[in-house]
C-alpha cells in the first residue's frame, strides 16, 4: 500500500487530476488466455500508485462481439467475461480507492453492439414497433426500397446504412435499413426516444453505485441527429466542416446539450458529484458548451495531437485550449495519446508533415523513425503538458516512451477500419499492442502465453522491469514528474514568457515555472532546477526537445 492520502471526497479532483488510460485488453493478462483482464489489472495497481497518478480511465470492458475493441457493446451493466467479472470489477474499485486513486469508466452512448438485447428485438420486430424505435430504422430508397434510406457515409468507410431482412417473410427479402455512424455492428440509437435516454440514466446509477468516480463519454457531439423525412444530403465524415451554429445534420446539434443536462442532474445525486469528460468533436466556439458545469465540466482537447513538435504551434493550441475551458468555467484536458492515434513517441521521431497512414502502410520503413529523438521530445512534451493548469491523461506505455508498431502484417489486424476502407487505411492497433512488463517471455511478461495482437522483438527494451532498474528511464522521469508536481500544484494562472524564438516559457502560480526548449538548445533563468527531462548542459544550458521545470528565485 502507498502512503498517499487524497481526498476521495473532493469534488473538484478532475479540475488537476492526472488520469492514466488503461486499454483493459492490451494491459496485463492475469489468466494467459493472451487477452488483458481485470484480475491483471487488479495485480498492477501498486505499479500504478506508485507512478503517482489520480485516477484510472478504463476503456470498454463490457460484454462484447469486438468488432471494433470493445466499444461495441452488448451489455452496459456487465463485464466481458473474457476480461473478468462484476466481482472482480468491484474488487478493482477498492483496490483503487485503497491507494487513492479514483476510477472513470467509458460510456459508449451513441450505439451499442449488434449483440444487445435491445437491438436483437428490434429485428425481430416489425417496423414502426417500439423495439425499433430505440435505433434508427428507416425505409429505404428506389422502388423496391433497395438503396440506402440516405448518403450518409460511415466513419469506418463505406454506407452508414445496413439493410435487414424482413421479419414477416419466411423468405429473408429485404426490409429496412439501420444506420450506423461507425461498423455496421454498432447500430446507432435514436436519442429522440424518452426511453434510450431513461436507459442511459439508469447505467450512469449502476456503475456510481459501483463507486465509479467519472465517466469518458465517448463520440459525445454525434448523439442527437436531424431525423427529419426526407433524410437530409450529408456525403461525408469530416470534422473540419462542421457548422457552428448548431444545425449539423449529424453532429454537435443544439439538442446533445439537453441530452447532457439530464446526464448531469444524474451525476449531481451522488456525494461527490461524479465527473464527466466529452469524447467531441466540435466547431471551436462550440466545444466549450459541453465542458459546461450543468453539463459533463469537461472536454478532451485534442488539438495537439494534431500539432508537430513546434513551439510556435504547441503555444497556439494551449493558448485556445485554456481560453475554452476559461470559457466553459472548467479545467483543460491535455492529450498527447490515447487508443486511437499512433504513439506521440513515434510521431515526434518523424519528419514534420509525415501521412501517419501512409507511415503505417509501409509497415514503418518510410520515413525511418528516429526512436531516440522521438522518446526525447515526447517525454519533453508530456512535462510541458504535467505543468500547464487542467488535468492531463496518460495512455498506457506512454510511461515507457513506447513507440508505435507499424509493422503489425495484415492477417494480425483487429480494427475494422481495415477492412471497411478495402485495405487503404491500416487502422489503430500499432498503439494497442499489448504492454511488455519484463525484458523477455512469450508476450514480454503481459501474460502466461501469448498476447492477442504480435509484439516486436524490439519491445524488451522498454518493459517495465528494465526501466524500474534505470534511475534515468523515462518510467522513473514520469514517477519524479507525478511526484513533483503534486505538491506544486497551486491555482489555475499561467503567464507566458515571450522573447526566445523555439522556446515555450511559462510562470505558474506559487513561484514555479516550466521552460521547453523545442528547436535549439536555451539557457535557463536563474532558480532551482526541480526536474528536467535531459541533463542540463554547462553554463545551465537546457537541451534542444527538451523540459525543465525551475523555482523562482526568493
Amino acid at each position: 500500500m502507498s502512503t498517499r492520502t487524497r481526498d476521495l471526497t473532493d469534488a473538484d479532483w478532475w479540475r488537476t487530476a492526472v488520469v492514466y488510460q488503461v486499454y483493459p485488453r492490451s494491459f496485463a493478462d492475469g489468466n494467459g488466455d493472451g487477452i488483458g483482464d481485470l484480475a491483471g489489472l487488479i495485480d498492477r495497481v501498486p505499479y500504478l500508485a506508485r507512478l503517482g497518478i489520480d485516477a484510472v480511465w478504463l476503456s470498454p470492458f463490457y460484454p462484447s462481439a469486438l468488432a471494433d475493441g470493445g466499444y461495441d457493446v452488448d451489455d452496459y451493466r456487465d463485464v466481458d467475461p473474457r476480461i473478468g467479472t462484476l466481482a472482480q470489477f468491484d474488487e478493482l474499485v477498492a483496490a483503487l480507492h485503497a491507494e487513492g486513486i479514483r476510477i472513470v469508466v467509458d460510456i459508449v452512448p451513441n450505439h451499442s453492439g449488434s449483440g444487445h438485447a435491445w437491438f436483437q428485438a428490434a429485428l425481430a420486430a416489425a417496423p414502426g414497433s417500439p423495439e425499433r424505435a430505440r435505433y434508427v430504422f428507416r425505409d429505404g430508397l428506389g422502388e423496391h426500397g433497395e438503396l440506402p434510406p440516405s448518403d450518409w457515409v460511415s466513419h469506418f468507410g463505406g454506407s452508414a446504412w445496413t439493410r435487414v431482412p424482413d421479419p414477416s417473410s419466411g423468405s429473408g427479402r429485404g426490409g429496412q435499413w439501420y444506420l450506423h455512424l461507425f461498423a455496421p455492428e454498432q447500430p446507432d440509437f435514436d436519442w429522440s426516444n424518452p426511453e434510450v435516454r431513461e436507459e442511459f440514466h439508469g447505467i450512469l446509477r449502476f456503475w456510481a453505485d459501483r463507486g465509479v468516480d467519472g465517466f469518458r463519454v465517448d463520440v459525445a457531439h454525434a448523439l442527437a441527429k436531424d431525423l427529419t423525412e426526407p433524410l437530409p444530403s450529408y456525403p461525408r465524415i469530416a470534422r473540419d466542416v462542421l457548422k457552428d451554429d448548431g444545425t449539423d445534420v449529424l453532429f454537435d446539434r443544439d439538442e446533445v446539450h439537453e441530452i447532457f443536462r439530464g446526464w448531469r442532474k444524474v451525476m449531481d445525486e451522488y456525494d461527490p458529484p461524479r465527473s464527466a469528460v466529452a469524447e467531441a468533436w466540435a466547431a471551436p466556439s462550440r466545444l466549450p458548451l459541453y465542458a459546461r458545469p450543468d453539463e459533463l465540466g469537461q472536454t478532451f482537447e485534442f488539438d495537439l495531437v494534431l500539432e508537430p513538435w513546434d513551439a510556435a504551434a504547441f503555444r497556439r493550441s494551449i493558448e485556445v485550449a485554456l481560453e475554452r475551458a476559461r470559457a466553459a468555467g472548467a479545467s483543460s484536458t491535455w492529450v498527447l495519446s490515447n487508443h486511437d492515434i499512433v504513439r506521440h513517441a513515434s510521431r515526434f521521431g518523424l519528419p514534420a508533415g509525415t501521412d501517419l497512414n501512409a507511415w503505417l502502410l509501409s509497415q514503418g520503413t518510410s520515413p525511418v523513425e528516429d526512436r531516440e529523438r522521438g522518446a526525447a521530445r515526447a517525454l519533453a512534451g508530456s512535462l510541458l503538458l504535467l505543468a500547464l493548469p487542467g488535468s492531463a491523461y496518460l495512455y498506457q506505455g506512454e510511461e515507457l516512451a513506447l513507440p508505435e508498431v507499424a509493422d503489425l502484417q495484415p492477417e494480425a489486424l483487429e480494427d475494422p477500419i481495415w477492412e471497411r476502407t478495402g485495405h487503404v487505411e491500416k487502422g489503430r492497433d500499432g498503439a494497442r499492442v499489448p504492454l511488455p512488463w519484463t525484458a523477455d517471455g512469450p508476450s514480454f511478461g503481459f501474460g502466461a502465453g501469448g498476447a492477442h495482437l504480435p509484439q516486436p522483438a524490439w519491445f524488451g527494451r522498454y518493459a517495465v522491469a528494465v526501466e524500474d532498474a534505470d534511475p534515468a528511464s523515462v518510467l522513473n522521469r514520469y514517477r519524479e514528474a507525478l511526484a513533483v508536481r503534486a505538491g506544486l500544484l497551486a491555482g489555475e494562472g499561467v503567464r507566458f514568457v515571450d522573447g526566445r524564438e523555439g522556446v515555450i516559457e511559462f510562470e505558474r502560480d506559487g513561484g514555479w515555472r516550466c521552460i521547453t526548449a523545442f528547436g535549439a538548445p536555451a539557457e535557463l533563468p536563474p532558480g532551482e532546477v526541480l526536474l528536467s527531462s535531459a541533463p542540463i548542459g554547462a553554463g545551465r544550458v537546457l537541451p534542444a526537445d527538451a523540459t525543465a521545470w525551475l523555482r523562482d528565485p526568493a
